[in-house]
């Protein structure tokens, strides 16, 4: 059986043999699979995608209704770029907000660091979509695709055995796949039971999200504003909106997830500021713990690891994502090689070198990101002066300013 949203209940026990599985329909994995299409089409791999959650018959009949409090993604110029080769922007840019400018300060004090895409020659920084958009385009565009989905499933068992893995789903379906790829975000608990370790390191801290109203357009500019309780990330929607990311440190964040929304109103504006003029609105409030998760052996003989499963870091820079898409185009990248040096599909040359490729930009990313969060988190003396001072140093240096924003932007690692 072929085609995306199309689940399959099969009732053999004779395990069906794929060429890659992927365990996770998300994001990560949707993105995987639309990436794959020109390695299938020239090899002919049978690929199958594992989804927990039930999908749409038809993606096609589901008519989009954006929600005031959906949740968004930061999409950095860089993955732009490699959604545009996944032939999926010209659908996915109609729901994208663009990044025309970042400013970043501190509450409190003096400097301040602004990035314009018009400086560095881009028509934007990069965009804001909503995550629900972006894995509608991606599933519409996978049904194109001769991809096999067992959805809604999970695998219950994985083994790993002599030319890949067997998976026992929840359905009863038996898989055997050449190449496993985990892009379940880490939640199936898949690691743990093949034995893969992770590196993990609590920042105490909780991030509280939701989208807000302002009463000035926003002109598409990107904040980020370090306080003493903690940074806060506004990213511009669609007219007078911003999608907002509140780090408090963990506990804290019970007692303003319980105002009423006026007065959370009120304390966000005392906090932030009035950059954005006057917050006017509140949609759901989400939170959850933050931590630096990093997966001890991100590949194995037959196994790779993808996106948070892989790599789960403080939301204050924004790379998550746009670092998980480098790591499906690199694998990609990677599997084409091997396949025309005739390595066999899941071998551990082909996965070493993917790693190896990924070793770099993922350190560089981590440590961006958490040298951000230990910076903007000590409240020593002489400290506040000095990062007021580089932010205006960073402001007044072009050329470095401009190479770290290429950075982030994915355009350079």
């Amino acid at each position: 059986m072929h085609g995306a949203q199309q689940a399959i209940k099969s009732q053999q026990k004779q395990a069906l043999t794929y060429d890659i599985v992927i365990v996770g329909g998300g994001l990560v994995g949707a993105s995987l699979g639309c990436a794959l299409a020109p390695l299938i089409e020239r090899h002919g791999w049978r690929v199958a995608i594992i989804e927990s959650a039930a999908l749409p018959e038809n993606a096609e009949d589901v008519s989009w209704q954006p929600s005031f409090d959906a949740r968004a993604s930061a999409i950095a110029e860089g993955s732009a770029q490699r959604f545009r080769q996944l032939g999926v922007w010209d659908a996915m840019c109609n729901e994208a907000t663009p990044i025309e400018r970042i400013h970043i300060s501190e509450r409190g004090r003096l400097g301040a660091a602004r990035l314009s895409a018009q400086e560095l020659g881009v028509a934007a920084l990069g965009h804001v979509i909503p995550n629900a958009w972006m894995g509608r385009v991606l599933h519409q565009h996978l049904q194109q695709l001769p991809i096999e989905w067992y959805c809604p499933a999970t695998v219950a068992k994985m083994t790993p055995q002599e030319g890949g893995h067997h998976l026992l789903l929840s359905d009863d379906s038996e898989l055997m796949a050449s190449l496993t790829i985990l892009a379940d975000g880490g939640r199936s608990g898949l690691k743990e039971q093949l034995g893969i370790n992770s590196r993990r390191r609590s920042y105490e801290q909780t991030a509280v999200i939701a989208h807000v109203g302002v009463s000035q357009p926003h002109q598409g500019v990107a904040y980020e504003r370090f306080t003493a309780e903690g940074p806060i990330a506004l990213l511009p929607l669609p007219g007078q909106a911003m999608e907002l990311v509140w780090t408090h440190a963990s506990g804290t964040e019970q007692a303003r997830l319980a105002l009423s929304d006026q007065a959370f109103l009120r304390q966000l504006q005392t906090a932030f500021g009035d950059r954005v003029g006057r917050f006017t609105r509140v949609g759901q409030r989400f939170s959850y713990p933050l931590s630096l998760v990093t997966a001890e052996e991100p590949v194995r003989p037959g196994l790779a690891v993808l996106g948070n499963a892989a790599h789960a870091l403080h939301p204050v820079a924004g790379q998550g994502f746009n670092l998980a898409l480098r790591s499906v185009m690199d694998l990609v990248e990677e599997l084409a090689q091997g396949a025309q040096n005739q390595h066999t599909l899941g071998d551990m040359e082909t996965l070493l070198a993917f790693e190896r490729r990924r070793a770099q930009d993922r350190s560089n990313v981590i440590r961006f990101s958490d040298g951000l969060v230990r910076l903007f988190g000590y409240s020593l003396p002489l400290l506040p002066h000095a990062r007021a001072a580089g932010l205006i140093g960073l402001n007044l240096v072009g050329p470095l300013r401009r190479g770290l924003a290429r950075r982030a932007m994915g355009l350079e690692r």
